[in-house]
């Protein structure tokens, strides 16, 4: 009995752990690369438990290199500015970069301006959250690559 349970924790601690990817190896240039190829849409913005993702139906959006922001839906078009900074620490990794938002005119947009942290990032999706300061809510902003 005793020569099965070493068997056991033999195999169970020398099992090769599977590497986690983590979205901290993501760094500034590669967000910065993958924000500014092509056309990205909100697909998920939920303000403190409110689901106002419709809000941003039918926007596309472009993220350009000069730190400009558009936003269009037909004849209509939403101008901001975008960039990623670092959050007061010492490495690149995707969990200490900011992604700030600041639209200045049109109101439903304004909603968006902050200076999101980064839950996840693929070539192709981009997941932010924000803590509130008044009422200590949680926005979650999602934007996927059409």
């Amino acid at each position: 009995m005793s020569m099965l349970m070493l068997c056991f924790f033999a195999l169970t601690f020398c099992e090769k752990k599977k590497e986690d990817p983590r979205p901290t190896d993501v760094t500034r240039q590669e967000v910065l690369n993958s924000m500014t190829s092509g056309i990205w849409r909100i697909s998920l913005y939920n303000d403190s438990g409110t689901d106002k993702t419709n809000d941003y139906s039918g926007y596309t959006i472009t993220f350009n290199s000069n730190g400009t922001v558009i936003a269009q839906k037909g004849a209509e078009s939403i101008s901001g500015t975008w960039s990623i900074t670092d959050s007061n620490s010492n490495d690149d990794s995707l969990n200490d970069m900011d992604f700030n938002l600041n639209f200045s005119s049109n109101a439903t947009w304004v909603e968006l301006n902050d200076d999101w942290d980064f839950k996840s990032h693929t070539g192709v999706k981009v997941e932010l959250q924000d803590v509130s300061g008044g009422n200590g809510g949680t926005d979650l902003l999602t934007f996927k690559k059409n």
